[in-house]
């Protein structure tokens, strides 16, 4: 397996669209749910734990690139190979699809485990997995230019929803937030690894980087803007239930920022929050496509699985899967355990790869300067 690929002209893309990119994976349905948990943490003071995880994912970011930046045109699967040599590489390569699997599984099972509880109690988990993979599977076989496309569009058709909390936020009661600075450094951490969870996604630079067109100079800026865009976002959410629900109901309730759009009320619709609920598949389907994308991309590069065949044998095997769980515990737990486990994948191993990198980049440096000399 060659480290740094040859990617052709027509399959790069402007750095611009690493914003839409990084938004659109980190931006999922956990967002509905997390001002609870984080509430929880941290409580009135959510707000500086929310701030706390932003500062260390753009510190990680950081770390990706620079990582990124000592080779030429390399993945972390090339990458991987090259540190610790072909089998612990495609080792540890192995490691990271199953993770991306896992991930695809648990945004799934979360997505339909809303359905079923607002909107349709009665239908099979297999049937929604099933609509929901043939969406995926079309938009992949276009190759990766459509699925940044598809990223680009169903992320901006979804930006609407942010008008919808208008009512909430002249709800808001400012006593809620009182009083500041209670939580201790302790609970704010908690309430900031709370968030980090919510906000998987960012293993995704470690695979697309390849791809993107590097005659430009700002290559970091879009992603770091993404970053900002979706932090932003999970900090509104967190600070408008805060400040809508009471302390006492706010730990109560599984998804507040679903309950929040109950309060919107047209004369043509009695139940708003059906809509907002339908209309999230234009939030979850670019995190489900980009992660497909990135397993089936990463089993064709370690082991030359052919793509469409990996495709369509994991999107019959998921729907499979989706089929098994039948109880939201199950779900819950589930997605719990991927949480735990993208912490360490997404956020602390790019801290031990880094040293690895640059002391392998400095001893190959130190090798080529006597025959530079010569």
């Amino acid at each position: 397996m060659d480290i740094n690929l040859t990617v052709k002209r027509g399959d790069q893309f402007q750095p611009f669209y690493l914003f839409f990119i990084i938004f659109g994976i980190q931006i999922g349905i956990g967002v509905l749910g997390v001002p609870r948990y984080i509430f929880e943490d941290a409580h009135q003071d959510a707000w500086l734990s929310i701030i706390l995880a932003y500062l260390y994912m753009l510190i990680v970011a950081w770390v990706m690139f620079s990582i990124l930046n000592c080779y030429e045109n390399a993945d972390i699967l090339g990458i991987q190979v090259d540190l610790f040599g072909k089998w612990i590489g495609k080792l540890l390569g192995t490691g990271y699809l199953l993770f991306l699997l896992a991930e695809l599984l648990s945004v799934l099972l979360t997505y339909i485990e809303v359905i079923q509880l607002f909107i349709f109690p009665t239908m099979p988990s297999s049937i929604m997995a099933l609509l929901l993979l043939i969406l995926i599977v079309y938009s992949i076989l276009g190759g990766l230019r459509i699925v940044v496309g598809v990223v680009f569009l169903f992320t901006l058709l979804s930006l609407w929803l942010f008008l919808l909390v208008y009512d909430p936020i002249t709800r808001i009661e400012t006593a809620h937030f009182l009083p500041i600075f209670e939580a201790s450094f302790t609970d704010l951490l908690k309430g900031a690894r709370t968030t980090i969870y919510s906000l998987l996604g960012l293993e995704i630079l470690f695979f697309i980087y390849p791809f993107v067109d590097k005659r430009g100079t700002k290559i970091r800026l879009p992603a770091f803007l993404g970053i900002t865009a979706s932090t932003f976002t999970v900090l509104l959410a967190t600070i408008i239930s805060i400040g809508y629900f009471s302390p006492n109901d706010l730990g109560l309730i599984d998804w507040p920022v679903l309950s929040l759009f109950k309060s919107v009320s047209f004369s043509f619709m009695e139940r708003f929050d059906y809509l907002v609920i339908m209309e999230w598949m234009m939030v979850v389907i670019p995190t489900a496509v980009l992660l497909m994308w990135a397993f089936t991309y990463g089993a064709k590069r370690l082991y030359s699985f052919p793509k469409k065949s990996t495709l369509y044998v994991t999107s019959i095997g998921l729907v499979i899967t989706c089929s098994l769980f039948t109880k939201n515990v199950q779900i819950q737990n589930f997605a719990n355990l991927v949480s735990k486990v993208g912490f360490w994948v997404i956020f602390v191993y790019p801290f031990i790869l880094l040293p690895i990198v640059l002391l392998k980049t400095k001893r190959k440096t130190l090798k080529d300067l006597p025959n530079s000399n010569e």
